[in-house]
């Protein structure tokens, strides 16, 4: 006889409660777990793929783990000191932004920055802001990256476990299997398969379609000689997983260093427009369609709540643990709609009326 459905939903709230406890405690200390398991699931289809090919599980690991390094390697040795250059730039140079554009909100529109109004305090004290806080914030996000995401987490700790955990994903998943509850494996494996296809769909997809738009970006805006075009080419890749958001926040800041830096030469600036307009034709009818599919269900509302959330209460890594909970968490709520829609709860006491004969 399995337990009463009252005992199980406290079992499974313990159970939830010491995930979270454990995730506020050891955050910094389960960091390189976080990253290795996430690393070795997105690599996962292509290790299985390997296998398909006649390689065994061990050197298909290994040759994803060593491609991987190099990869790596290069971008930490070329990228990464380049992109953190153009960020420090950007920071101290946003002020002198500000007072250009005061300055020309000034001469173009008098009456809107009358003397102690509130457009003209508000662009002063954000210039102010930016002068004080914007060099320190680009330092302290650096180092707090840098501080829980040393060198020595990636270049050591992070491959061994993603490694380990790549070579031996397929047992691990056998095992949890055999350790579900037995009254309830096959909705736990149905909604095991829903989460998996939501987060290969979200998480393999759109981080290829990250990459892809990001890189698009930054090389079209470096070709066209826009200031920081690596910059803002990472930015709106990094957030391109949020709908419509990485082309609105990128090309805002693309078009706005455009305007301060090629004013007048407006080949220039359409160029820097049309480079996001065909990044966001290229996402919604190529790249989208194709890599991430329709059926994600994660709502952009809801991915934002949860990255919030997660973000505010564990810092960096509840940034990472945001989207599979988010997704495992929509899954979970759609299954208990539909359970719920065939309830007695929902649909009554009393059975439904028999419909009756037409009438001759």
């Amino acid at each position: 006889m399995g337990l009463p459905l009252r005992h199980q939903g406290i079992y499974w709230g313990i159970a939830a409660a010491v995930f979270l406890v454990l995730l506020w405690y050891l955050g910094e200390v389960i960091l390189p777990f976080l990253v290795g398991g996430a690393i070795a699931y997105i690599l996962d289809p292509l290790a299985d793929r390997l296998e398909k090919l006649g390689l065994p599980r061990v050197a298909a690991t290994a040759v994803i783990t060593l491609v991987a390094v190099i990869i790596l390697a290069v971008a930490l040795v070329l990228l990464i000191p380049t992109l953190v250059r153009e960020t420090t730039a950007l920071a101290k140079e946003a002020p002198t932004y500000i007072d250009a554009l005061r300055d020309w909100l000034t001469l173009r529109f008098p009456d809107l920055l009358v003397e102690d109004g509130a457009v003209r305090r508000g662009l002063s004290d954000l210039g102010e802001l930016a002068r004080a806080r914007g060099g320190e914030l680009v330092t302290s996000v650096l180092a707090g990256l840098f501080g829980v995401v040393n060198a020595l987490l990636f270049v050591v700790v992070v491959p061994v476990v993603a490694f380990y955990l790549l070579l031996d994903w397929d047992r691990m998943v056998a095992r949890i299997d055999e350790l579900l509850p037995r009254d309830h494996v096959g909705t736990v494996r149905r909604l095991a398969r829903e989460i998996d296809a939501t987060l290969a769909s979200f998480v393999r997809g759109q981080l290829t379609v990250c990459l892809i738009l990001g890189t698009y970006y930054s090389v079209l805006l470096i070709l066209v000689g826009l200031q920081f075009g690596l910059v803002v080419g990472a930015v709106a890749g990094l957030i391109t997983f949020i709908p419509y958001v990485g082309a609105l926040v990128g090309g805002a800041l693309a078009i706005g260093l455009a305007l301060f830096q090629f004013w007048g030469e407006w080949l220039q600036i359409g160029l820097v427009a049309l480079i996001f307009a065909s990044g966001q034709f290229l996402e919604g009818n190529i790249l989208t369609p194709k890599l991430v599919g329709e059926s994600v269900g994660l709502h952009p509302v809801w991915l934002l709540f949860a990255l919030a959330a997660f973000g505010a209460i564990y810092g960096f890594v509840g940034l990472l643990v945001a989207v599979p909970v988010a997704a495992s968490l929509g899954v979970i709520a759609r299954f208990l709609v539909a359970e719920y829609k065939t309830s007695q709860l929902y649909l009554g006491a009393r059975p439904p009326a028999e419909p009756r004969d037409p009438v001759e």
